[in-house]
């Protein structure tokens, strides 16, 4: 919250001048600090009603019980669209992947997040350090192989994941927005993975995207008001679990994920309305740009290092 600065000078030695609180738009005479996660505009108690996320104004819930053309939200989402289509096609496309990667088990090896190493003792050297940077977003769409490593449990989760959390995050942020959270968020995890695990151990998973997800659903919590303590409760908990598992967990993945998302999201729902879309697309930008910075970096060192 930001504290507002001095007012004017006054003259007559009185008060300086304070900021004038919002005041329902239906009702003018009463204040409010909630607003209407469609339509943006300040509303009180008795004109909002619960949302999947935040509330909604009672004109927008009447809009969009009748049919109407769906209400732009605060973010740029359109609150009345309930389809989730790009959360349904995340879902299918990681079970679809999962299922080739039972026949093919190779493909893991072709899209694993992997820093540098050999699949044979004499073969090539593959991983982003030797330019392979595609494997820091391919690697979000499979799960580990087999039963070994959490493998069916891993999806299971994600998924299950995925499903609770991407429909109203979805309808929030609209769905070119919370695709380029996903995607940025499995970015963001394989970057902070990159850095920190050995660069030899390889990774698979969607847990980097889905604690992205997390991350944005707490920025968009705390931005509309809502309670978010269960989302604190969960994040916590699997962090912890993390711990006890992270030998066979890539914990790295989650925590950048967590990170990206939620710095992501941030510059989305903080943005002003009149250049909104513009502030959007130039934080995204400069958030790639520094992983991609990043990385570099990073495969600089690794060279450096190992003297190739």
């Amino acid at each position: 919250m930001s504290t507002p600065g001095p007012g004017p000078a006054d003259t007559g030695g009185g008060p300086a001048d304070t900021p004038v609180p919002p005041t329902c738009f239906r009702h003018p005479g009463r204040e409010t600090y909630v607003s209407c996660v469609r339509c943006g505009r300040p509303a009180c108690p008795d004109c909002l009603r619960s949302a999947a996320v935040g509330q909604q104004c009672v004109e927008c819930v009447r809009a969009g019980h009748q049919g109407g053309r769906p209400v732009s939200g605060m973010f740029g989402g359109r609150g009345g669209s309930r389809a989730a289509v790009v959360t349904w096609t995340l879902v299918a496309l990681n079970i679809l992947l999962y299922l080739v990667e039972w026949i093919r088990p190779g493909l893991a090896n072709d899209m694993e997040m992997l820093g540098l190493g050999r699949f044979s003792e004499h073969g090539p050297l593959v991983g982003v350090a030797t330019g392979q940077w595609y494997r820091l977003i391919t690697s979000a769409f499979l799960p580990p192989p087999g039963v070994s490593n959490l493998g069916p449990l891993d999806i299971i989760f994600n998924m299950w994941a995925l499903i609770v959390v991407g429909p109203p995050l979805e309808r929030t942020l609209g769905p070119v927005r919370y695709l380029t959270v996903y995607l940025v968020s499995a970015v963001g995890g394989s970057v902070i993975y990159y850095y920190l695990a050995p660069v030899s151990q390889p990774a698979l998973g969607a847990s980097g995207a889905i604690f992205g997800l997390l991350g944005a659903w707490f920025v968009v919590a705390r931005r509309l008001r809502v309670d978010s303590r269960w989302l604190v409760a969960i994040v916590v908990l699997n962090l912890g679990f993390d711990l006890l598992l992270r030998s066979q967990i890539a914990w790295q993945a989650h925590v950048g994920g967590l990170l990206a998302g939620g710095l992501l999201t941030a510059a989305f729902v903080y943005a002003p309305r009149r250049q909104r879309v513009l502030l959007q697309a130039g934080a995204a930008v400069a958030l790639v740009g520094v992983m991609a910075v990043a990385v570099a970096i990073r495969s600089h060192d690794i060279h450096q290092q190992l003297g190739f």
